[in-house]
């Protein structure tokens, strides 16, 4: 299938948060705009029961989700008990390879999505399908939910990449299918299973397709998207239904540092084309640095600029004109114009501060534990620098995030420990919340 990238609700303020999962949306919090959303998915029968650790929905082996191929196997043909060898080849050759060798023609891929999802029976499975792997299958019927085309076509694009190691990866799950086969585990004849084996080994593993029985069994009608990108689904879909019906859309990130706020607002700027403003543009001028100032829960932002400049034009549907504080020169920079667009991203700490947030049209918190925050912090800034984050900024966050709460007034909640990055990509790390 092909796929482009292209360029192209609840406000925040006493909103009720939605908590993401990559496969399910949980938590006691109900967001207006998820409803009814089927993310789900159950665990492998498979899986080992125990301290639960193996439970595969929802616990990793390795930072891999679904990275037990035989428990992988013996669910997906009990989710799909007509499906042939070629199937379980298929399942396996995506778990492994991903989307790389589907993204050709660009331009055609929102229109191809849009068309294939229109003649698509529904799917009577969960609409995110975990593989045995760092990819997910995610079916067409999520565009009813509010995805778009143009959106799901930009996440498949952004997913199409190499993967260093997936050749020896994809020998080792076959190797575990083969196996399970001549054990009798899987319900297929063994010498059959090593025959096709060896033909696709002798070909170079090409690309393989549905069986017949397969397509007319189950309809499949899915694109294949990163894993790390399933936790993004309600709130892409929550975005997308407003850019739909011709909203203009403020959304704001806040969470702790470390948390991957900058990280998830350029990765959505790459879906959406859209303006970013970082609230760390907006620290406070030496004169504003008082004791009195820096007693506030959330005082270290200078919010009464950040409204003026960007939230009040945003809201206006007006140009934003603003200037960026530079910590070098601990000066204001020369004015910045930024054109009006129907998707505006605030990102920073303490951007859900009560005083902003009836400006915002969508807002999202993240959550990140200590230990990763830490890591994170110390890996970004080095040893010297992190310590000022330890001793100062962290507990000055902490004072705001106790005293403001924008965790239970924000509409959805993403846990960080869900999503790492390196080097400026988002890495998948663990579907535990």
């Amino acid at each position: 299938r092909a796929a482009g990238l292209g360029r192209g609700a609840l406000s925040a303020g006493g909103s009720r948060a939605q908590h993401v999962h990559p496969f399910a949306l949980s938590g006691g919090r109900r967001h207006v705009g998820s409803a009814g959303h089927r993310f789900a998915h159950p665990p492998h029968p498979g899986a080992r029961d125990g301290d639960g650790k193996n439970q595969a929905h929802s616990e990793l082996n390795g930072g891999s989700p679904m990275s037990d191929t035989r428990a992988f196997l013996l669910f997906h043909i009990s989710a799909y008990p007509k499906a042939e060898l070629n199937d379980l080849f298929k399942a396996l050759y995506q778990s492994a390879f991903g989307c790389e060798h589907l993204v050709a023609d660009a331009s055609a891929a929102e229109a191809y999505i849009a068309s294939e999802a229109a003649h698509a029976r529904p799917h009577a499975g969960e609409i995110v399908e975990p593989l045995d792997g760092p990819y997910v299958r995610v079916h067409l019927d999520i565009l009813k939910k509010g995805l778009s085309a143009q959106t799901l076509a930009r996440l498949f694009a952004l997913s199409a990449e190499h993967r260093a190691g997936a050749q020896t990866e994809f020998e080792k799950k076959l190797a575990v299918l083969t196996g399970m086969v001549r054990q009798g585990e899987l319900p297929f004849d063994a010498s059959e299973c090593e025959r096709a084996v060896s033909a696709w080994r002798a070909a170079g593993f090409p690309p393989c397709h549905h069986s017949e029985t397969f397509r007319q069994a189950y309809a499949p009608a899915y694109r294949l998207m990163k894993a790390e990108y399933a936790p993004l689904l309600p709130l892409l879909c929550e975005l997308d239904g407003r850019l739909a019906h011709g909203r203009r859309t403020t959304l704001a990130i806040d969470g702790p540092c470390g948390s991957g706020k900058t990280t998830l607002a350029a990765l959505l700027a790459q879906l959406y084309d859209c303006p970013v403003f970082h609230a760390d543009d907006f620290f406070l001028r030496p004169e504003q640095r008082t004791p009195e100032r820096f007693a506030q829960p959330g005082g270290n932002l200078d919010r009464e600029r950040l409204r003026e400049e960007v939230l009040l034009p945003l809201h206006e549907g007006k140009p934003v004109c603003y200037r960026r504080f530079d910590c070098h020169s601990l000066t204001l920079q020369p004015p910045v114009t930024v054109a009006p667009a129907m998707l505006s991203i605030v990102e920073g700490s303490y951007c859900l501060h009560p005083e902003l947030s009836p400006l915002h049209d969508v807002s999202v918190c993240l959550s990140v534990s200590p230990e990763l925050q830490r890591a994170r912090i110390l890996a970004r800034n080095g040893r010297e620098m992190a310590q000022r984050f330890f001793d100062r900024w962290i507990p000055l966050e902490q004072a705001y995030f106790d005293a403001m709460k924008p965790q239970e007034r924000c509409g959805f909640i993403i846990s960080s420990d869900s999503i790492s990055y390196i080097n400026g990509e988002i890495r998948y790390e663990s579907a535990s919340f």
